[in-house]
C-alpha cells in the first residue's frame, strides 16, 4: 500500500543531492517543485538557491520548475534567476499535480527524453505520486521550512504513515 507514493530516494535536503552523480548516470534534466523544495513557501530565490541552479547549469542539466502555484509566482521565481545569468531555466505553473501532464510538458519544454529527467520535490501526495504519475524517478527532500499553510500541514500528517513505512526499508540520504 502506499508504493505510488514513494520516491526512488530521501534526501535530508534539495542542496545534499550528488548532482554531478546524477549526471554521471545520464540524467540530463530535472524538474524541480519550487515550494519547501527549494525555498520556504512563496520566497523568492535566495543566494543558496540561485547557486545550486548555476551549478547545475555548469554540469550541463537543464532545468525546469513544476509548480501547482499560479504564474505570477512562478514566473517571479524564474525572473530573479534571469536577472543571475540563469536564462535557461523554463516552467510549469498551475500544474494540477499529481496528474502527469506537467511533469511531462516539462520533459518537453527541456527537448529531453523521459529517462533523461528525474524530479525533485518535498510533498508526497502531489509531487512524488505525479512523478510516479509520469514514471520518471522521483527525489523526496525534506521541507525546507515548517509548514504554515493548513492544507499542507494536513498532507504532511496524511504522508507520515507512508513515510514511515518506506523508511523501514529505505534510508534518509545527505547532510545539508
Amino acid at each position: 500500500m502506499g508504493r505510488f507514493l514513494y520516491p526512488n530516494e530521501y534526501y535530508s535536503s534539495t542542496y545534499a543531492i550528488d548532482f554531478e552523480q546524477l549526471y554521471s548516470l545520464g540524467y540530463r534534466g530535472i524538474l524541480f517543485d519550487i515550494d519547501n523544495t527549494l525555498v520556504p513557501h512563496d520566497a523568492m530565490s535566495d543566494e543558496r538557491s540561485r547557486a545550486l541552479l548555476k551549478r547545475l547549469r555548469e554540469i550541463g542539466f537543464s532545468v525546469c520548475f513544476v509548480s501547482n502555484n499560479d504564474e505570477p509566482r512562478v514566473a517571479n521565481f524564474v525572473a530573479e534567476l534571469h536577472v543571475d545569468g540563469l536564462d535557461d531555466p523554463q516552467y510549469i505553473y498551475k500544474a494540477a499535480k499529481p496528474r502527469s501532464k506537467g511533469y511531462l510538458e516539462g520533459v518537453r519544454k527541456m527537448n529531453l527524453r523521459r529517462g533523461q529527467v528525474l524530479f525533485v520535490g518535498d510533498q508526497l501526495l502531489t509531487d512524488i505520486w505525479g512523478a510516479n504519475n509520469a514514471r520518471l524517478p522521483s527525489i523526496l527532500v525534506q521541507p525546507v521550512a515548517k509548514e504554515t499553510k493548513l492544507q499542507i500541514k494536513l498532507k504532511r500528517i496524511l504522508e507520515k504513515p507512508v513515510l514511515w513505512r518506506y523508511l523501514k526499508k529505505h534510508t534518509l540520504k545527505g547532510q545539508a
